[in-house]
């Protein structure tokens, strides 16, 4: 009894415990079944608003707003056409966006860039209804819109209202015969009443949307402490303009072509106010002596829309145009002369020096906001020469959000510290296409951008002894694409960056051919060509996260890695698998700077490859970047061979 007894209850046991192993695998497998769902629909995207940024004349931004995707193998490529053409033409990739933090440079914040697809389609021609069609594919699944289907017209350059009412000012004192309706100074024509005391100084404006004031030959050169200045410009010495144009009807001022039309602040701080002024139209006009020659906005207080700048020359000046205002839009500042009061024959630097050299002229151009153009200017001797306004965080609300600014084909000349900065752009800052000689710090800088993308295309940047890019405070968001960097390739701290078909030739033998840091492990780096240095040590050094924990670290947790050769490099960790290494004797006629502050002329240097160069044919195709390449793929650096060199700075004498 005893057994059979031991035997039942053995048996019973057994069972019991097959029924809690079999309910323990149930659980596990509820467990990994639950998880796994819960991965599958954490790595599906979900999609939500799409946002048409405001185009420029050439090019057209766009976002995606999404969740989910935490796997990041989401992809929103990108076709465009004219409206009423059947033909498809591929675009960039829109760039995946999202987690990536922004902090450092004794800032008070940390910045968490938000979920989304962002980029840009370029080459369009100005006042052009083009459509444009989104595709997202995820392998994990969509939930929601995947195919997006919009249009969106270019701007069409700015252009003076044809009948409108003329005005026609003269400077005092002039003696010659008038064209009528005639007045002595601007704000006589602008404001309808002469300079007789300070019983004047608040009158009502006499000009309209539409309106033409051609100023005549002369000086116009105001007495701020007269108090019947025949110019109006009583003590302050600006002239403060507060009327509305529209895009169609823009308020004109323009020399009339009889002679040269020189407004002089007489050392002013501000000359032209245009700060409350809508659509204001500025051609022909030299402006000299004030320490900023247009005034167009300040933070949280009140910015200008429509301002136009066209064929100036402003010189003797501290800033030519500047606005610091999330409200400011739609600027054109085109082919026009920016000379700043930095010695014109000498490098100057600020950083780590003991005695730093005077800030005499500080930036030739600094926007804010949306939809700005900065085009064939040339700019000469400032501490930088064009800028985004290094804001801080992200306005909230989409109007006030910097996004949509155009910088390209700028020639800039002697820079203490950067030639172009996107720094406080949040998406779809484009420079491209623009020349850099001389430049103490750094050709280009991003400190920060706020998910981007910024967009480095087709620069050609020569003697800076600093650096080819300038990445302090953690930006996100970089596309770097077929630039000539005549500097090193010292690259430090950005996230979500990706370059190819660049040209990184330092002509510093004892820093590394490359030597960068990235806080992302989806960063990529491909297919550019490196300067092999004579110096001791390695050649390429490089810190990023090998695993996903490591995302968005401080630089000192990264390890870092040392080579000596390309080869080497592109092994051990997967990056320039494709990259070359050349040296100067790829280009045509480019001699190696020598970095001890020298100015170097413009003259003389031609950045076009060798006809059997090691960087001919040594690229990737980029859809809507690389376009019309020649050859088997595109080239390295800003000029395919053997195409024609861009026209750098005013398109007009």
């Amino acid at each position: 009894m005893f057994n059979l007894r031991h035997l039942q209850l053995r048996g019973i046991y057994n069972q019991r415990i097959m029924k809690i192993l079999a309910l323990s695998v149930i659980a596990s497998l509820t467990i990994i079944l639950t998880l796994d769902a819960q991965s599958r629909i954490a790595d599906q995207t979900k999609t939500n608003k799409f946002i048409v940024e405001p185009p420029t004349l050439i090019c057209a931004g766009f976002e995606w707003q999404i969740s989910g995707d935490e796997n990041r193998n989401a992809t929103v490529s990108v076709d465009y056409r004219k409206l009423g053409e059947t033909e498809w033409i591929e675009g960039h990739p829109l760039m995946r966006i999202g987690g990536e933090k922004i902090y450092g440079h004794e800032q008070r914040w940390v910045y968490t860039t938000p979920h989304m697809f962002a980029g840009s389609i370029f080459n369009l021609d100005p006042d052009t209804m083009y459509e444009c069609r989104f595709q997202l594919t995820d392998p994990d699944g969509v939930e929601g819109r995947s195919e997006y289907i919009t249009t969106v017209k270019t701007k069409s350059e700015p252009q003076p209202y044809a009948y409108g009412q003329v005005y026609h000012v003269y400077p005092p004192g002039f003696e010659g015969k008038k064209e009528e309706p005639s007045f002595t100074g601007l704000n006589e024509a602008y404001y309808g009443e002469g300079a007789q005391g300070d019983w004047w100084l608040v009158p009502d404006a006499r000009v309209e949307a539409g309106d033409v004031i051609l100023v005549h030959a002369g000086l116009y050169k105001g007495d701020q402490l007269n108090y019947v200045d025949p110019l109006g410009l009583n003590f302050h010495g600006a002239y403060v303009f507060t009327q509305k144009g529209t895009r169609e009807k823009p308020i004109t001022i323009k020399a009339a072509g009889d002679g040269e039309v020189i407004f002089d602040g007489n050392g002013a701080y501000r000359l032209f106010d245009v700060m409350a002024a809508d659509y204001h139209y500025f051609e022909g006009l030299t402006i000299r002596n004030t320490q900023i020659a247009f005034y167009a906005g300040l933070k949280h207080v009140m910015g200008s829309t429509g301002l136009t700048v066209k064929n100036c020359k402003i010189e003797d000046i501290g800033i030519a145009v500047m606005t610091h205002s999330e409200d400011s839009k739609d600027f054109y500042i085109a082919d026009n002369i920016m000379l700043g009061r930095h010695d014109p024959d000498t490098l100057i630097g600020w950083h780590g020096f003991e005695e730093p050299a005077p800030l005499t002229s500080y930036y030739a151009v600094k926007v804010y906001g949306q939809s700005h153009v900065v085009c064939h200017n040339f700019i000469s001797n400032f501490h930088d020469g064009i800028c985004v306004d290094t804001h801080g965080l992200p306005e909230e609300g989409q109007d006030k959000k910097c996004v949509s600014i155009d910088f390209y084909r700028n020639d800039i000349f002697n820079t203490s510290d950067d030639f172009i900065e996107a720094d406080g752009g949040v998406h779809n800052i484009r420079i491209f296409e623009n020349r850099g000689f001389n430049s103490y710090h750094a050709s280009l800088s991003a400190q920060p951008v706020f998910g981007g993308p910024v967009y480095f295309i087709r620069n050609i940047c020569y003697n800076t002894p600093g650096t080819a890019l300038k990445h302090v405070i953690r930006p996100a968001g970089i596309y770097v694409y077929n630039n000539t960097f005549i500097t090193e390739a010292a690259i430090t701290g950005f996230s979500n960056g990706h370059f190819k078909n660049n040209l990184f030739i330092g002509p510093n033998e004892n820093r590394q051919s490359l030597s960068a840091t990235t806080f992302t492990n989806y960063s990529t780096m491909d297919y550019n060509g490196y300067r092999v240095k004579s110096g001791e040590g390695a050649k390429y050094r490089w810190r990023y996260p090998p695993a996903d924990s490591l995302n968005n670290a401080d630089a000192s947790e990264l390890p870092v890695v040392e080579f000596m050769t390309l080869k080497e490099f592109g092994e051990a960790t997967g990056f320039e698998v494709n990259g070359v290494e050349v040296d100067f004797n790829i280009f045509e006629n480019v001699p190696v700077p020598d970095n001890r502050g020298f100015v170097y002329p413009l003259n003389g240097k031609d950045f076009r490859l060798m006809n059997g160069s090691v960087a001919i044919d040594a690229g990737v195709n980029l859809p809507n970047i690389t376009d019309g390449y020649i050859g088997n793929a595109p080239d390295l650096g800003a000029l395919e061979y053997p195409q024609v060199v861009p026209v750098y700075g005013p398109r007009t004498n």
